[in-house]
C-alpha cells in the first residue's frame, strides 16, 4: 500500500515536531507551522461541512489571487479535504477565467479583493458554482478582511473562525493517488487543457527536487512565480516537506530593488527566477545592487526561458555564493533534466541531462522511431510523478503520452554526451518552402545582437513559400538608432537564407505577449500580424 505523505500530511507533522517555527510568510502576515495548521484544518473544515459550503471529496475549487500567503493555507486546506485545486493565473481576462471555471466544473471560487470584479460578471453564469460558493479574501482592512467581505460573499476569514467542526475531516480518507490539483496550462497553442496533478505525484517530485538539489529544513525559499503556476507549487512542496520557510513575493509587479532587498533582509538560500528578472536585477546601478547584502543565497534557479552566457556570468559574479541552476520540465511530467552549476558555461545552451528523478529521454521522429544523436525529435519524458492526464480531453491525453513516455511537443537535440539542446515546440516550427526552420535556434543567433534585449521569430503566411520568417524584437535602452536593415544586414552571415527574418518587427517589453512565467506567446504575435493588427 502506498503511504505517500500529502503536503497536509507533512505540514502536520511540522507543526507536531517545531510547532514554533516559520513555515510561510507575505509581507503582510507570517504563519507559524503551528498557526498554519490550525488555520488550514479550519478552512478545509469549513468547505465541506454540511452546515459550511457542503462540498464532498473530489470536488474542484478555484482559486485566483496575486502571490500572497493565502495560496499556501488554500494548497493544504484542500489537500486536508480531499478537495481538488483549481489555481488560476491572474493575468488572464474575465472570458479565460470563465471558461477554466466552467470547464474545470468548479464548486467554489476563492478570489482575492483586487479581482473581484474580474469575476463579478461570471456571477449566476457557472452552471456548477452555487450561490453560496463564492469565497472572498484581502481588502482595505488585510487584517480584518471579514469587513471588507462584498455582499452576497462568503467571507474566508469568517469561514475559518466559523468553522467548528474539524472532526468532519476524519471521515475524509486523501489517498496518494488522488487528485489535488487540476493545472491549466498556459494555452500557448490553443485553449489551456486542464492537467490533472495527484498527492502521490507532487510528493515525488518534493522529495527529487530536495534530494538532486540539497534541499533541507534549514532552507528559506523566495518564490517570486505567480504561486498559481507549477513552478511555484512544485517548489513550495518542495520546502513544506522539509519543514523549511518559504518567503511569498507578494508584489503585484516585478520590482527588481524590491527583491533584493527581500533576498538580503528575509537571508534567503533559494530563489527560481527568470532571464527577463535576472536580466532588470542586475541592470540596477552598481551602488543600488551593493545596498542589498545577498551573501546567504546558495542557490539559484534560472528557468523557463533561454539564458545568455553574460547573463549567467553576471549572476554568479553577483551572487558571490551562489550556485546556478537550470531545470527543464512541465506542468505534465514535472521537472526532466537539470543543468548543474559547474556545467552552466561549458554546457552553455543545453538544459543538461535526465536528473534523479526521470528515466531515460526518447527522441522520436513522426514515425515513432528515435532519432540518432544531433538529429531533431519530439522530446518524451519518462518521470514518476507524470500527470494524470488531461480533464475531460482523452484524445489530448492519449496524444501526449506514448506508454509510460510523455510528450508536451518540445523538439529537441541530443549530443553524444547525453545533453539535451531544446530546438522548438512542435507548434511553433516554421515550413519555408519545405525547409523546417526552428525560432529558437534563429532567436538565439539574433539575441546576440548587442541592441537585441529580446526577441521572438514567427512564421507568417507567405504566397510563394508557405510560410515566411519575421522577428518581432525588443531592443535594450540607448539602441534605438537600430533599424531593421542594420539588423537584417547583420543576419546575413550567421544564417541560412531560408532561416533568415523578412522583416523585422519592433516593439516594447511591454508590448511582447507572455505567459505567466514569461514565455513569449508565439501564437499571440502570429495572430496579431496575421491579421494585420501589428506586433
Amino acid at each position: 500500500m502506498n503511504h505517500l505523505l500529502t503536503v497536509a500530511d507533512a505540514v502536520a507533522t511540522h507543526a507536531r515536531l517545531h510547532p514554533h517555527k516559520l513555515g510561510a510568510r507575505d509581507s503582510r502576515r507570517a504563519l507559524t507551522y503551528a498557526q498554519w495548521h490550525t488555520r488550514a484544518r479550519r478552512l478545509a473544515a469549513g468547505l465541506v461541512d454540511p452546515a459550511g459550503l457542503g462540498l464532498v471529496k473530489g470536488d474542484r475549487v478555484a482559486l485566483l489571487a496575486y502571490n500572497c500567503v493565502e495560496w499556501m493555507e488554500m494548497y493544504v486546506a484542500l489537500a486536508h479535504a480531499g478537495l481538488v485545486a483549481v489555481p488560476i493565473n491572474f493575468r488572464l481576462t474575465t472570458p479565460e477565467i470563465a471558461y477554466i471555471a466552467e470547464h474545470s466544473e468548479a464548486r467554489a471560487f476563492i478570489v482575492a479583493h483586487d479581482l473581484v470584479a474580474r469575476v463579478a460578471p461570471l456571477r449566476g453564469t457557472l452552471p456548477a458554482l452555487a450561490e453560496r460558493g463564492w469565497i472572498h479574501f484581502g481588502g482595505p482592512q488585510q487584517g480584518d478582511a471579514a469587513d471588507a467581505t462584498p455582499a452576497g460573499w462568503q467571507g474566508y476569514e469568517a469561514l475559518i473562525d466559523g468553522a467548528s467542526n474539524e472532526a468532519v475531516l476524519d471521515a475524509i480518507e486523501v489517498r496518494p493517488g488522488d487528485p489535488c490539483a487540476l493545472m491549466y496550462t498556459s494555452g500557448t497553442t490553443g485553449r489551456p487543457k486542464g492537467a490533472v496533478r495527484s498527492h502521490e505525484g507532487n510528493t515525488l517530485i518534493a522529495l527529487a527536487t530536495a534530494l538532486e538539489m540539497g534541499f533541507s529544513r534549514d532552507d528559506s525559499a523566495l518564490l517570486v512565480m505567480p504561486m498559481c503556476h507549477a513552478n511555484s507549487l512544485y517548489f513550495s512542496h518542495t520546502f513544506t516537506h522539509l519543514g523549511a520557510t518559504c518567503v511569498i513575493d507578494d508584489r503585484k509587479s516585478f520590482d527588481p530593488e524590491a527583491l533584493l532587498a527581500t533576498l538580503a533582509r528575509e537571508r534567503i538560500t533559494f530563489t527560481s527566477l527568470v532571464p527577463t528578472h535576472y536580466i532588470m536585477m542586475l541592470a540596477l546601478p552598481d551602488e543600488v545592487k551593493a545596498r542589498h547584502d545577498v551573501s546567504a543565497v546558495e542557490k539559484l534557479l534560472i528557468s523557463s526561458a533561454p539564458a545568455r552566457r553574460e547573463t549567467k556570468l553576471a549572476i554568479l559574479d553577483h551572487f558571490r555564493n551562489g550556485s546556478l541552476y537550470e531545470l527543464y520540465g512541465s506542468t505534465e511530467a514535472g521537472w526532466v533534466t537539470l543543468l548543474r552549476p559547474d556545467e552552466q558555461i561549458e554546457r552553455l545552451g543545453t538544459v543538461g541531462r535526465e536528473w534523479a528523478g526521470s528515466g531515460a529521454i526518447r527522441l522520436l521522429d513522426a514515425d515513432g522511431r528515435e532519432v540518432p544523436d544531433g538529429e531533431v525529435g519530439e522530446l518524451y519524458s519518462r518521470t514518476p510523478y507524470v500527470f494524470d492526464g488531461y480533464w475531460k480531453n482523452p484524445a489530448k491525453t492519449a496524444e501526449a503520452m506514448r506508454g509510460a513516455w510523455c510528450s508536451v511537443g518540445d523538439m529537441a537535440r541530443r549530443d553524444a554526451d547525453g545533453y539535451i539542446t531544446l530546438v522548438d515546440r512542435k507548434s511553433n516550427m516554421i515550413i519555408s518552402g519545405g525547409e523546417n526552420v526552428y525560432p529558437s535556434e534563429v532567436e538565439s543567433i539574433l539575441g546576440a545582437h548587442p541592441a537585441i534585449q529580446d526577441v521572438a521569430v514567427i512564421g507568417v503566411p507567405h504566397d510563394k513559400w508557405g510560410e515566411a520568417v519575421e522577428a518581432v524584437v525588443v531592443l535594450h535602452a540607448g539602441h534605438e538608432q537600430v533599424d531593421e536593415a542594420a539588423i537584417l544586414d547583420w543576419c546575413r552571415s550567421r544564417m541560412a537564407g531560408y532561416k533568415r527574418p523578412q522583416a523585422i518587427r519592433f516593439v516594447t517589453d511591454a508590448q511582447m505577449p507572455r505567459t505567466a512565467t514569461g514565455k513569449i506567446l508565439h501564437r499571440v504575435l502570429r495572430d496579431r500580424l496575421t491579421t494585420g493588427a501589428g506586433a
